[in-house]
C-alpha cells in the first residue's frame, strides 16, 4: 500500500498558517471557514489546527500553526501530527510549511512515519491520507517509510515472537529480497569459525547464538559495513538485571534492527556500493552454561577480554564481528548498538551520540542529522580513559572499574578490535521512542539511519 495517496481533486486542503501569515490565509479561506475559525477563537500557534466546514457542514479546510518565522527552533516534523489529529480522508498541502521544497519533503515524510502502527497483535483505526504533494520525492518517501517500518516491527516485537531465530529469519528474508549473498555461522561453529565471545554469550539460550552476514553490490564499488548488535533478549546474564530494567530488553536488538533498515534503504535505491551486513545475533540468557563475571575469553582479533560485568554483552559479541569486518578493511565500517545507559544519562533518548575515526565523516554526520531531523552528536574517544579498561590478567577488561564515561570506555573496547577500515563510526542507540512526537510514534525507533543514508547517497548516489 502506498504511503502517499495519488492527487485528488476531493482532498481536503490544508493550510499551514505562521503570525505573520494568518491574516493573508484567512482572507483567502471561504465565508464559512473563515466565520468558523473566528468564531472558535483560533490562534495559529505552533502545533494547533482547526477542522473547519463548510456551508453544508463538510469539512471545507483544516488549519494548522507553524512555529514564527523569528522562532529559534522550528520542528520541521511537526506537520507529521496532523496524521494522528484529523478524522479519515484524504488531504493535501495548500501551501509550503517552513523551509519551502525541503521543508514539503519533511512535512510529508513525517506524515508518514507518523501513521505507523504496530498492528501484530492489536489493530486500530485508519489513519487519514495525504495526497502526494508536487515536487516531492515519493520513491525516496515511501523508500525511507518502508524502511523504518522494518526497524520498529522488529524492535516492537517481543522476544517469545522475536528471539534468534526469528532476528536470522528476518535478516535472511531482506538479503533474499534483494538477492544479497548470505551466510550464517551457528552454534559451536562459531568456535570452529573464531568468533569465541559470541559463543560465549549466547551459548546459555534455548536457540543458539549465530553471525548473519550478507553481502550485495558492485564488488568493485566502495566498501560499506554495518554491524548491528543483536541481542534479541537482555537479562543481563549471571549480573542479573533487576526486572524493572528488563522491561524494554526485547529492543536489545534494536542495532541489528537498524543496520537492516539502513541496507534496506541503500538496496531499494540502488546506491553503487559494495554493502556487507554482520549481525551477531543472541539472547544473553541466564542457565548452567551461561558465561560467568571473572572468566576470560580469547577474541577473534586474538585480544583476551576479562568478563568484567555479564551485562556489558553487546561489546563482547560486537568486537568478534567487528573484527571480521575490519580484516577486509572497509571504506566506511559502522555499527550501531543499543550500548549503554550512560549514554541515554548523557544525552537523553532521541539524540544518540556516536564515536569516530574520522573527522570528515563525523562532521558530515552531524550536517546530515540535522538536515534530515534525525539528529546525532559527536563524543570523544578519549585516549586517556583507554586505561580504564585495563586488566591484571587479560589483555583487556570489557567494562571499567569505575562509574563515569560508561558511554566513551565502550566505544574505546570497540575501538581496539578495529585497525584496518579506513573509517569507523560507532553509534551508541536508544532504538526507542519514550513518548510520541510528530514522525516518531512511541515504541521501536530507526535513530540515526535516514541520516546515514542521506550521507551515503550525498557520497555515492547517481547523479
Amino acid at each position: 500500500m502506498p504511503v502517499l495517496a495519488k492527487p485528488s481533486a476531493k482532498a481536503v486542503p490544508i493550510w499551514f498558517v505562521t503570525s505573520e501569515t494568518w491574516s493573508e490565509v484567512a482572507a483567502a479561506l471561504p465565508a464559512p471557514a473563515r466565520a468558523f475559525a473566528e468564531a472558535s477563537g483560533f490562534k495559529p500557534t505552533a502545533g494547533r489546527h482547526l477542522v473547519a466546514p463548510n456551508g453544508a457542514g463538510a469539512i471545507a479546510c483544516v488549519l494548522f500553526g507553524l512555529e514564527s518565522a523569528g522562532a529559534k527552533h522550528k520542528d520541521w516534523f511537526l506537520p507529521g501530527k496532523l496524521a494522528t489529529l484529523l478524522p479519515e480522508g484524504v488531504y493535501r498541502f495548500a501551501n509550503e510549511p517552513h523551509g519551502g521544497k525541503a521543508g514539503l519533503q519533511h512535512a510529508a515524510l513525517a506524515w508518514a512515519l507518523s501513521s505507523y502502527r504496530f498492528g501484530r497483535y492489536k489493530k486500530g483505526a485508519a489513519f487519514p491520507a495525504l495526497s502526494a504533494p508536487a515536487g516531492v520525492d515519493v520513491a525516496r518517501v515511501e523508500n525511507i517509510v518502508a524502511s523504518v517500518t522494518l526497524v520498529r516491527d522488529l524492535v516492537n516485537t517481543p522476544a517469545n515472537d522475536l528471539g534468534p531465530d526469528a532476528l536470522e529469519q528476518a535478516a535472511a528474508a531482506l538479503a533474499r529480497s534483494y538477492k544479497a549473498k548470505l551466510s550464517v555461522v551457528r552454534g559451536d561453529q562459531l568456535l570452529r569459525k573464531n568468533f569465541p565471545l559470541i559463543h560465549a554469550v549466547g551459548r546459555a539460550s534455548v536457540q543458539p547464538p549465530r553471525l548473519v552476514d550478507f553481502t550485495w553490490g558492485p564488488a568493485r564499488g566502495p566498501k560499506i559495513t554495518l554491524v548491528g548488535k543483536g541481542v534479541c533478549f537482555d537479562t543481563g546474564g549471571l549480573d542479573i538485571k533487576p526486572s524493572s530494567a528488563m522491561l524494554l530488553m526485547k529492543k536489545d536488538m534494536g542495532g541489528a534492527a537498524t543496520a537492516l533498515g539502513l541496507a534496506r534503504m541503500i538496496m531499494e535505491a540502488k546506491l553503487p556500493i559494495r554493502l556487507r551486513v554482520l549481525l551477531p545475533i543472541v539472547e544473553n540468557s541466564v542457565a548452567g552454561n551461561a558465561f560467568r563475571p571473572g572468566d576470560v575469553y580469547p577474541s577473534r582479533k586474538g585480544l583476551s577480554v576479562e568478563i568484567g560485568n555479564t551485562d556489558a554483552e553487546g561489546r563482547l559479541i560486537l568486537c568478534d564481528a567487528l573484527a571480521l569486518a575490519d580484516e577486509e578493511a572497509p571504506d566506511l565500517l559502522v555499527d550501531f548498538a543499543t550500548l549503554t545507559g550512560a549514554a541515554r544519562v548523557a544525552l537523553g533518548p532521541d539524540l544518540p551520540p556516536f564515536y569516530a575515526t574520522d573527522d570528515a565523516f563525523a562532521d558530515d554526520m552531524m550536517r546530515h542529522g540535522f538536515a534530515s531531523h534525525d539528529p546525532v552528536w559527536r563524543l570523544p574517544l578519549w585516549e586517556p580513559y583507554v586505561s580504564m579498561l585495563d586488566s591484571k590478567i587479560a589483555d583487556t577488561n570489557n567494562v571499567s572499574a569505575g562509574a563515569f564515561a560508561g558511554s566513551i570506555t565502550a566505544a574505546l573496547y570497540l575501538r581496539k578490535f578495529v585497525e584496518h577500515a579506513k573509517s569507523w563510526a560507532h553509534f551508541d542507540i536508544f532504538a526507542w521512542a519514550p513518548t510520541a512526537r510528530p514522525g516518531r510514534p512511541e515504541g521501536g525507533e530507526a535513530q540515526a539511519a535516514r541520516a546515514l543514508f542521506d550521507l551515503l547517497t550525498e557520497r555515492y548516489g547517481r547523479r
